[in-house]
């Protein structure tokens, strides 16, 4: 219970400043899944669901407190929409559940490192896949309509302009997750 609270704090740190949710023009660097990514590996899936939640939540507070163009898509109180939520928590519980059982699998068959690796970089995609394409299922039109670009091009728009973003979130992802899970493992035995 003490290290998901240690971890459920950390998350609503991160998510509730700009160190969880860079801004960078109409997008956001997003690193506060890292510690849901390392919470759901140490502690399992149950507990990184959890986790997740609590970065769900994060979104949502953070598009009240930190508002931008995409705060229309994770808070139905602006967009008046309930599919808001899907967006803002659905994908936000899976990055607490992928990455254990990534983790669990590849350990049966490679070596822990790369497991880690691997587990903090599905981590990282379930949180960008699943959340822009979400916003395109529910909201393509307005996503269109921030993106300045027509429904039509918005699909390459989407790829042309998340691809940054979604290359540093990987990268710290997969980085992190290594170094912090094996020091976690050592101390945690």
């Amino acid at each position: 219970m003490i290290r998901v609270a240690l971890f459920s704090a950390i998350i609503f740190i991160l998510g509730t400043t700009p160190f969880g949710f860079i801004p960078l023009g109409v997008f956001k660097i997003v690193l506060v899944h890292i510690p849901v990514i390392i919470g759901s590996i140490v502690l399992g899936p149950k507990k990184g669901a959890f986790l997740g939640f609590t970065f769900g939540l994060t979104s949502f507070i953070s598009a009240h407190l930190q508002p931008n163009v995409t705060s229309y898509f994770f808070s139905p109180i602006i967009s008046g929409n309930l599919f808001s939520l899907i967006v803002c928590f659905v994908p936000r519980i899976l990055v607490g559940i992928v990455p254990y059982y990534v983790y669990k699998l590849l350990t049966k068959y490679i070596n822990i490192n790369t497991s880690l690796i691997v587990s903090g970089l599905l981590g990282s995609l379930t949180n960008t896949i699943l959340v822009l394409s979400f916003i395109y299922i529910f909201f393509a039109e307005k996503y269109a309509e921030v993106l300045n670009t027509t429904l039509e091009n918005l699909i390459a728009v989407i790829f042309a302009s998340v691809g940054i973003n979604a290359l540093i979130e990987a990268i710290a992802s997969t980085i992190l997750t290594l170094t912090i899970c094996k020091a976690l493992f050592k101390i945690l035995k």
